[in-house]
């Protein structure tokens, strides 16, 4: 809701304050009075176009500034500041072309505004048509008539539900050429190693075991030489070990201090006979041959390359191989996946069609409805022999055809107008009168409301051509909107102004040779002498008055 307007320096406004609240406000005046610039200042809030002849002349700048109650929410998308729930717009102009915007304080791109826009407000009028020229609008209006909105959004949630499923699935077919590749890579390293049949520390047994092939003659010497030198030449360790020993016997026979030498015989004499066998036995078994070396290189070699490829060592490169064999298993898991996800698929999409036919259904009952409510509307706005149609594309949807699947079901949405007996039916954007046009929108918001809660709706040129009934007729649906909405409207017409909650009168005057347009809000007596004005002319009449006085009676009714 718009709960002030300020401009300053705009066209033939030097300086002017408007306080709006709820209901219907009506603005009106002489013709050339200057309504339309206050439209236009609204406007420039909304993000249309400026340019410097909207300056005053001698001005180098203007400004307006709106203060809007609104949710703060719409504000997050765009990371402005939210004080509370008014949002501050103010739109500077200057002569050199520079201007500026900014949203509760913060500099904002014009382009912003008119992303605020739809949140904020909505003006309708002879150049103002975006509404009823986006047909994703005419949509959401047949769907609020036809009570749809939760079969909207479910509908909504299947096709983002699908469509997330269709996107990993996707993913995982585009990745299939290289999910191959890299599982005959896994498949070749795995098998590679595990051909060697590698075992843990194997690596450091075979150089201890090429050492002592390297070496074989030369150990098989020394263990020769050392069994000898303890058991089998002349003088041998063993045998004067034996004759000490006897020697020992002797003395200890004689003197008793000796026989402790004699117990510790079997520990110094039993290592020794246990050596002298084990020398014996290794050169026995010490086998020198040249094929066993050449066996052991060949081995070594092997795991030398396996380790180049896949680690420092053995007990890595079984490592790697175990990785391998971990992920050729992840491998045949996405491939489960994409299974379970084409069967989602499947599934999401016949879920999907079917609440999708099914809201098709209900909405072309309801394009018949809404066209006769509507035209039933128009009847008493003074354009009676105008036609409705809703033309739902495509006409047939066919449920093969997954193009026309969509977030919002499986059509769209366009109203097309003939507001004349013999002329076709177009799209309402391409109607040519403003008046009609406003006419149709204030037909088709009195069927069913599409605007966001709290908009502020705006009509200019809805009373063109009418007069009488069908602008009390007027007046009335206006009055109807405004009990849900704020309302703003330009009129040239008593029955309409007659309803008003706040009215303001737009008037010119000349001060100093400077023509000033001014905005005053009237009390209830101005209020009477300005209805009795555009009733009457310029001389108000008691009898002006009156009529004046009556019918701002019968509008609180």
């Amino acid at each position: 809701m718009l709960k002030l307007l300020k401009i300053s320096n705009i066209a033939l406004i030097a300086e002017a304050e408007l306080e709006l609240g709820p209901g219907l406000s009506l603005l009106t005046g002489e013709t050339g009075a200057g309504k339309s610039i206050l439209i236009d200042a609204l406007g420039l809030l909304l993000g249309s176009r400026a340019h410097g002849e909207l300056i005053r002349t001698g001005e180098t700048r203007g400004s307006a500034e709106g203060v809007f109650q609104g949710r703060p929410e719409i504000l997050e998308p765009f990371g402005l500041p939210a004080y509370g729930d008014e949002i501050v717009i103010r739109r500077e102009l200057s002569s050199s072309g520079r201007g500026r915007a900014t949203v509760n304080g913060a500099l904002v791109p014009v382009g912003l505004l008119r992303d605020l826009a739809p949140a904020l407000a909505t003006v309708h009028g002879q150049h103002e048509q975006q509404g009823l020229a986006d047909s994703a609008t005419h949509l959401r209006l047949l769907d609020r008539l036809a009570g749809v909105e939760a079969d909207v959004q479910a509908v909504a949630d299947l096709f983002r539900e699908l469509q997330a499923v269709e996107a990993e699935l996707e993913a995982l077919r585009s990745d299939r050429r290289e999910q191959a590749r890299r599982r005959e890579t896994l498949e070749f390293q795995a098998t590679e190693i595990e051909a060697v049949r590698l075992t843990p520390g194997e690596e450091a047994e075979l150089r201890r075991e090429k050492g002592l092939q390297a070496h074989a003659e030369k150990l098989k010497s020394l263990a020769g030489e050392a069994y000898a030198s303890l058991y089998e030449e002349e003088g041998a360790v063993l045998t004067r070990l034996g004759r000490v020993f006897r020697k020992i016997e002797e003395l200890a026979q004689l003197d008793p201090a000796f026989r402790p030498a004699l117990q510790a015989r079997d520990s110094l004499v039993a290592p020794l006979e246990d050596l002298a066998l084990e020398l014996r036995d290794y050169s026995e078994r010490l086998d020198v041959s040249p094929e066993r070396l050449d066996e052991i290189e060949s081995r070594l070699a092997l795991i030398e390359r396996l380790k180049r490829k896949y680690g420092e060592s053995v007990e890595e490169v079984l490592a790697f191989a175990a990785l391998c064999r971990e992920e050729l298993g992840g491998v045949a898991t996405l491939e489960e996946r994409e299974r379970e996800l084409e069967e989602r698929c499947a599934d999401g999409g016949r879920r999907y069609l079917a609440a999708a036919q099914a809201l098709s259904g209900r909405r072309r009952g309801a394009a018949q409805q809404l066209r006769r409510r509507v035209e039933g509307e128009l009847a008493q706005l003074a354009m009676e022999r105008a036609r409705l149609r809703v033309r739902l594309t495509p006409e047939r949807p066919l449920p093969e055809d997954r193009s026309s699947w969509t977030e919002r079901g499986l059509e769209s949405a366009e109203l097309l107008l003939s507001a004349n007996p013999g002329e076709e039916l177009r799209s309402l954007g391409r109607v040519a009168s403003g008046g009609e046009l406003s006419r149709i929108l204030l037909a088709l918001k009195s069927v069913a409301t599409v605007d966001a809660d709290g908009l502020t709706l705006v009509f200019d040129e809805v009373d063109a051509g009418i007069g009488g009934a069908v602008a009390e007729a007027v007046g009335r649906r206006l009055q109807r909107i405004a009990a849900r909405q704020q309302v703003l409207c330009v009129t040239h017409l008593p029955q309409i102004a007659s309803l008003a909650d706040r009215h303001y009168r737009v008037s010119k005057r000349v001060v100093a040779g400077r023509t000033l347009t001014e905005v005053v809000a009237l009390g209830a007596d101005e209020r009477i002498d300005e209805v009795a004005r555009m009733l009457g002319g310029e001389s108000v009449t008691d009898a002006a008055r009156q009529h004046a006085r009556e019918m701002v009676r019968q509008s609180a009714r």
